[in-house]
């Protein structure tokens, strides 16, 4: 073999690792070297919120990244909830999972959906992260909760496929995660790795039935997640598990598509071995798309590069499986309209509102009899405790709930004249007893933060007009969610406005006075 020809099938070697890389990048626009690279033959780029300032801004750059590379993926985490990326600067406009999972119409679900992937493909966008169809089994899950459809596999199952066939009818590809199942964990594997320590048998009856359903639906990609599940694999988490990606998802279930690494940044992927070594260990064990994180540099790539050349050179890593995933990559990039074909842009990509869609919203709320009264026995709120709780980074710091509503409105008209008292776990609630009434407390997930906790707490003691609104998921005894709404998007904050001014009894007429 010449070394013209060993040079040639190295450069196509390299360009077959490239093509597996999926990095993120810091900046508003598609620097030089990323560019660069994707002219080289990178897969594609994750694009995340800071690197959006406008509906335009994001289809010149998506245009850039693929005129570079027309094969390239331009993915985003967009769930059409709490996570949010399109509308990062403002909350999603809209109901989120937990929400559609309560309402219980497919049909809806699949327009949400639809809708989601207009909005995309207008933006230059082909691929999203969602739906996630994990079975959120456990209530203290910090990093799954609302994002879920709900607790009971087949519902899951109905609304994970409605979300991907309304999804990819748009010409976006979905993104069915985190496989095989985060739902039933208590630790966010953006900070640690969790355990999931549930024989196969379990498996197959909760967490694998909404994947299923989404194999079935023709979900294009799977993401994987980082979790240990000692019964099936004791060594290795879900993303670079071979008995997991091979045997179970491919083998038993039988998918075909593009199987994503979850963020290798995450300390539950690269907590121990580093991005450069969980990068070859995925590919190994059957990734064939490696979402890097954020803020990558070339630097980054060069290493990830460098190592899974060398674990080709030492028979570590065949090179077959580097093509086999590189030529998946390319053929989902493939599938995408292409540029050329994109739609004008609309003056607005925020989905035309159903005049009856904050009802069925409102409908979906779980509220308590002791909330209904102390609400309509006021004709004010006098304060809300707003509880501010660190967002998993998924979530990230996206306006949420009634205040997200409140802010892209431009005036606090649901507040009125009550004051607004802020509380953390570096702010504690002071005199409760003197706040003005009816007293609100808004938050999310209030049960697992203690300060939260003792605030609500504080003052029950002391007052009895006291209304907790809970824009998360609430524990099974709701102890701390009055009103429990499943979802902090700005749609949800809308509907928390028009609840609470419903709730209220207004005040006496003129006419009545007199």
């Amino acid at each position: 073999m010449s070394a013209l020809h060993e040079t040639g099938a190295e450069t196509d070697l390299r360009r077959d690792i490239l093509t597996t890389l999926l990095p993120g990048f810091s900046g508003m626009e598609a620097p030089t070297w990323l560019l660069r690279r994707l002219a080289d033959g990178l897969g594609g780029v994750c694009v995340f919120g800071p690197n959006i300032r406008s509906v335009e801004q994001l289809r010149a750059m998506s245009t850039a990244l693929r005129t570079a590379n027309p094969l390239a993926i331009v993915a985003i985490d967009e769930e059409g909830g709490d996570v949010t990326r399109l509308f990062y600067d403002r909350g999603a406009p809209y109901p989120g999972n937990a929400v559609l999972g309560r309402v219980d119409d497919p049909e809806l679900t699949a327009r949400v959906a639809r809708a989601v992937g207009e909005a995309l493909l207008a933006t230059g966008c082909t691929v999203t992260f969602a739906p996630d169809i994990d079975v959120n089994s456990n209530p203290d899950n910090p990093v799954i909760g609302v994002r879920s459809f709900g607790a009971d596999p087949e519902l899951v199952a109905r609304h994970s496929a409605a979300w991907t066939r309304g999804l990819q009818e748009t010409g976006i590809a979905a993104s069915a995660k985190h496989f095989p199942g985060h739902g039933d964990t208590a630790t966010d594997s953006h900070l640690a790795l969790p355990v999931v320590d549930v024989p196969l048998e379990t498996l197959r009856e909760r967490e694998l039935v909404p994947f299923r359903a989404a194999i079935a639906a023709g979900t294009r990609t799977i993401m994987t997640s980082h979790i240990l599940l000692p019964q099936l694999d004791p060594d290795n988490p879900a993303t670079l598990s071979p008995r997991i990606l091979q045997g179970l998802l491919r083998g038993e279930l039988g998918f075909d598509g593009v199987i994503v690494s979850d963020a290798l940044d995450m300390h539950g992927a690269s907590g121990t071995h580093g991005i450069p070594e969980a990068a070859l260990r995925a590919l190994a064990a059957g990734c064939d798309l490696l979402c890097i994180g954020f803020d990558n540099t070339d630097s980054q790539l060069d290493e990830i590069v460098a190592a899974v050349e060398h674990a080709i050179a030492s028979g570590r890593l065949p090179a077959e499986r580097v093509r086999d995933a590189a030529r998946r990559v390319r053929e989902l990039g493939g599938s995408a309209p292409p540029v050329s074909d994109l739609p004008a842009l609309p003056p607005s990509i925020e989905p035309e509102r159903d005049g009856h869609e904050l009802a069925r919203v409102i409908g979906a709320f779980e509220v308590s009899d002791a909330a209904r009264t102390r609400l309509a026995g006021s004709a004010r709120i006098g304060t809300v405790v707003r509880i501010d709780t660190v967002a998993n980074i998924a979530v990230g710091v996206a306006p949420w709930g009634p205040f997200a509503a409140e802010a892209l409105a431009g005036a606090p008209s649901w507040l009125g004249d009550a004051e607004v008292v802020t509380v953390s776990a570096e702010r504690a609630l002071a005199g409760p007893a003197a706040l003005a009434g009816t007293v609100l407390v808004v938050g999310k997930d209030l049960h697992r933060h203690p300060f939260a906790r003792a605030a609500i707490e504080a003052l029950r003691t002391v007052r009895d007009d006291v209304v907790t609104i809970d824009l998360g998921w609430p524990s099974n005894d709701r102890a701390f969610a009055d009103v429990a709404t499943f979802g902090a998007s700005r749609l949800l904050g809308e509907a928390v406005v028009e609840f609470v001014a419903a709730s209220l009894t207004p005040p006496p007429s003129v006419a009545e006075v007199s």
